[in-house]
């Protein structure tokens, strides 16, 4: 497995985009999304998404040269179109704004629509954190968890984050996907051969299964059951229903290079903590982690991430030796 450094990994991963019809600034972009991934530990949404978003982009199903447009369509509302392109670029020009204005209206709403694959969530709140802003975002995708008791899938594995900033402190992220595991993982662990943990997922036929595969073709079961169903489909409405996106089972997949683009939806809430609870609110924050850290055998939530983000920056990152030779290979 060669060990590259994270220069080296994005590096490699622009000249697959640019020989993939992509733009050569949106590559930048992307890549820089993906190697932030794999610097996590969270190899699921990394490099290993390069094939498939390249083929997308070399079949239009993606569109590698799209320029996103911004409206504000409310004095604390702002749309973002990502015109069937990346998903990147999209949040970031979104997100820009909305920390642009956030100090004048106290909370701005940001919805971006015929979007792609948005990679880890915890990464763009995570940045409004170190803005000092506090930031939520919900996000859909292709179908790929039924509604409790159903027989088939209706929505994606949706995932939720927020960041708050702290005093003297990396941002506290929560990041989480509405599946019992995000399904990047079981695809992963397809590609690889490997099994997967019995409870993660249900086969076509609805019964639990360790194949990867046979969970690929099957469904995704919710975390917290009945509860983490319900919870979906208020996420489903939220990031698919208010950004204009496409449904969970009206969106391709996007894990190969067949059919329309996905055009599912994110949305995010941006949120300046001192028009709410005042110049406090970091201190309060601080006593809760304190709090919670007294306490025995507790960790933050993203605690772990820091130390394999540091970790990484510092020794690179291990990639598999087939990922490697094929992205070598499409970097041409």
């Amino acid at each position: 497995m060669p060990l590259m450094t994270l220069d080296d990994m994005k590096t490699l991963a622009e000249r697959v985009f640019v020989n993939s019809k992509t733009a050569p600034e949106t590559a930048a972009i992307v890549a820089r999304a993906l190697v932030a991934a794999d610097a996590d530990g969270m190899a699921s949404h990394g490099l290993s998404r390069i094939p498939a978003y390249a083929d997308q982009a070399i079949s239009g199903k993606v569109d590698g040269f799209a320029t996103p447009r911004l409206e504000r369509s409310g004095k604390a509302a702002i749309t973002v179109n990502a015109a069937s392109g990346f998903a990147y670029p999209a949040i970031n020009l979104g997100l820009d704004a909305a920390a642009e204005i956030v100090g004048e209206t106290g909370i701005v709403g940001v919805a971006i629509g015929h979007s792609h694959h948005s990679g880890v969530a915890g990464h763009p709140v995570e940045r409004m954190a170190e803005r000092g802003l506090v930031a939520l975002s919900f996000g859909n995708s292709p179908a790929g968890l039924g509604p409790w008791g159903g027989n088939r899938p209706l929505y994606g594995t949706n995932p939720i984050a927020f960041a708050c900033p702290r005093r003297g402190a990396a941002p506290l992220v929560v990041d989480l996907s509405m599946a019992k595991v995000a399904r990047g993982k079981v695809k992963l662990a397809a590609d690889r051969g490997e099994s997967i943990p019995e409870g993660w997922a249900v086969d076509a036929d609805g019964q639990p299964t360790t194949d990867a595969k046979a969970a690929m073709a099957g469904a995704m079961l919710p975390m917290g059951d009945a509860k983490g169903a319900a919870l979906t489909l208020v996420v489903e409405i939220i990031a698919a229903l208010l950004t204009g996106s496409n449904m969970g089972f009206e969106a391709s997949s996007f894990f190969d290079a067949e059919g329309e683009p996905p055009h599912i939806g994110q949305f995010f809430m941006v949120i300046d903590p001192v028009a709410f609870a005042g110049d406090g609110f970091l201190e309060r924050v601080e006593i809760l982690m304190t709090a919670i850290s007294e306490q025995p055998g507790t960790r933050l939530p993203g605690q772990r991430r820091h130390t394999i983000r540091a970790a990484a920056e510092a020794d690179g990152v291990n990639l598999p030796d087939a990922l490697f030779d094929e992205l070598t290979a499409r970097a041409g």
